[in-house]
């Protein structure tokens, strides 16, 4: 209108010709309006090219984000992740604080006016982060009032400008640290607070002091934090949880080595290192009567405190089933048996229990091992094997060949026992299939790995562990491993005395007449009324209600045992005497003479 207005007097001066005037006039307004045009035109484009390249940053931040935050389920290295992608081309200083009570409690609570945080990780352009106040790992503070704190208690991101009077005291813990911060010109702050599932986590902080430009209310780094935050509880719970799984996996394993004079044992649990969580491997040593001992591992199908817990009461049950001296294919089909009472209690969506076990039983008198398994990888056996001059050279290593049953869980379905006889000095290697199976190996050449370490394998069984785990694993297993290993002892054969019994009620002052000859070589007189009222009562039930061949073995080690065998077909029946009872202390009567359960008596010589 003014341009007009302007022409108007102008035209009016150079031509009265009011037909001219008015096609200058048109023709101005034509040029007019399409510089107009042109002006919005390039205002538009302005508008795209600085929207499509918000967006296609906002793109490639998130997908960056997708990327390199979440890659492991570890708080710290998560936190890490955020960090340095916050100092690349949007902040300064990144700093990551969490709630300490979220470290250490399963579960979070709201924060307080004033929360305890720890600092968990914080990146910087400049080396050394001399632009944050407080180290990593260390905890802090925030003032009631204060923009952090509350950004904390009311969960909603906060943007503070830095005015000129500079960083508030309130955020440096020290005067001198505040000297510090206001000296490198802060001036930009965007406070994001991690929150996941509705609670509050910590605290993300972006800072600029050598980047220009000021922070606006950008939801891109919410958006940033939100799916970081996600990650961060995620690896916390499943923190807490594998912790969890552990200390209960280790509570239920043998803490400490039990004392028995049958074999030396070495032992080494690993949990897995992957995502998949503790598992339900365990081995056990088990004291039995007659200077036996009974060597198990087994392995529960199933990740976590499942798994550990369903372990604990397998491992109880085989405990239980060793105690009254079953053979271990009748030891297995119990526990068979065990677990599939356990299927029909647990809940259909916690997924079937399945386990695999292996149960050997070794006599150091007879040097016979008896060994049993349901679907578990077979155990390497070494024995010694000497040179020339008759000094121990190298072990020969074999897998023995026996039948393996199914997997516990499956029933109905049989078990075999396997017998082997083993050089005093063998080695047993029991073991989980976690020890053998790998991402870069076969079995088969793990196997061969196994044979070839157990072939050199020095005296020392806790050496010859702790090579079997490095020769065969990784720095981080994919699955759970437990290793048993076992060298074999025999008894001295001055310190066992055997006797063959006629089923013949007459045999019994022969029994006791031995067991005090035995006593008078032995040096062990004091003992003579216990020793021959036991083999008395032992032999007298053997006699009655089992079947020939009877036989008296005397064992002495730490302690005395008296074991008596016979071939009857009746399944043993503990009793209990109590103190006064006349009878009822023979222990067991009536076994088979295929695994010789023993009735025994104990005295200390």
């Amino acid at each position: 209108m003014s341009l007009l207005q302007l022409m108007q007097p102008e035209a009016a001066r150079l031509t009265s010709d009011s037909k001219l005037v008015n096609e200058a006039t048109a023709k101005l307004v034509e040029t007019a309006f399409a510089y107009v045009d042109r002006g919005s035109e390039e205002v538009v484009a302005a508008y795209q090219d600085e929207r499509d390249r918000r967006l296609q940053r906002r793109l490639i931040l998130t997908n960056e984000a997708s990327r390199r935050i979440g890659t492991t389920l570890d708080t710290a290295r998560t936190a890490q992740e955020l960090a340095d992608l916050g100092t690349e081309d949007f902040a300064d200083l990144v700093t990551v604080d969490l709630l300490d009570s979220v470290l250490h409690e399963e579960g979070t609570y709201p924060p307080t006016d004033t929360p305890l945080l720890r600092r968990i990780v914080q990146r910087s352009i400049l080396g050394g982060c001399p632009d944050s106040a407080v180290a990593t790992g260390h905890t802090h503070t925030y003032p009631a009032g204060s923009e952090p704190a509350r950004a904390l208690a009311t969960g909603q991101a906060l943007l503070h400008r830095v005015t000129a009077s500079g960083l508030p005291a309130r955020w440096a813990p020290s005067p001198d640290s505040g000297r510090t911060l206001r000296g490198l010109g802060f001036h930009s702050m965007l406070l994001v607070p991690l929150r996941a599932r509705g609670e509050t986590l910590g605290l993300a902080q972006f800072s600029r002091h050598r980047t220009a430009a000021l922070f606006d209310d950008d939801d891109l780094a919410q958006e940033i934090v939100a799916r970081a935050a996600v990650y961060i509880d995620n690896a916390r719970r499943y923190t807490h949880e594998r912790s969890t799984a552990l200390t209960l996996q280790r509570s239920l394993l043998p803490q400490r080595p039990v004392e028995q004079s049958a074999v030396d044992t070495a032992s080494r649990y690993l949990p897995t290192g992957s995502r998949a969580g503790v598992g339900g491997d365990w081995y056990d040593v088990i004291p039995l009567s007659g200077a036996r001992v009974a060597l198990v591992v087994g392995d529960v199908v199933g990740r976590g405190l499942h798994a550990s817990a369903t372990m604990g009461r397998l491992r109880t049950a085989v405990r239980a089933f060793a105690d009254i001296d079953l053979m271990p294919d009748e030891l297995l089909t119990h526990l068979d048996d065990v677990v599939i009472c356990l299927q029909r209690e647990e809940a259909r969506d916690e997924g079937e229990i399945s386990a695999t076990c292996l149960y050997a039983v070794y006599d150091p008198v007879s040097r016979l091992c008896s060994l049993a398994g349901a679907g578990h990888v077979l155990p390497a056996v070494a024995t010694p094997s000497t040179a020339d001059g008759g000094a121990p050279a190298s072990h020969a290593v074999a897998f023995p060949e026996m039948p393996i049953g199914p997997p516990l869980g499956l029933g109905g379905l049989p078990f075999e026992t396997t017998q082997l006889e083993l050089p005093e000095g063998s080695l047993l290697a029991l073991y989980t299939d976690g020890l053998l199976e790998s991402r870069v190996r076969d079995v088969d050449t793990a196997r061969t790995v196994l044979s070839d370490t157990l072939a050199r394998a020095p005296e020392s069984l806790d050496e010859t562990c702790d090579g079997l785990l490095a020769a065969l694993l990784p720095s981080r297993p994919s699955d759970d491993v437990a290793l048993l290993l076992a060298r074999t002892r025999a008894l001295d054969p001055d310190h066992v005395a055997t006797l063959d019994l006629p089923s013949d009620p007459a045999a019994v002052s022969g029994a006791r007449a031995y067991a005090s000859d035995r006593l008078a070589a032995w040096g062990l007189e004091e003992l003579g009324f216990t020793t021959e009222l036991v083999v008395s009562e032992l032999v007298t039930n053997a006699i009655r209600y089992g079947k020939s061949p009877i036989q008296l073995r005397m064992i002495l080690q730490s302690t005395l045992t008296c074991e008596v065998f016979d071939a009857g077909s009746t399944a043993p029946h503990l009793r209990r005497a109590r103190t006064f009872d006349e009878g009822g202390r023979g222990l067991f009567s009536g076994v088979p003479p295929t695994w010789r359960d023993p009735c025994c008596a104990h005295g200390s010589p």
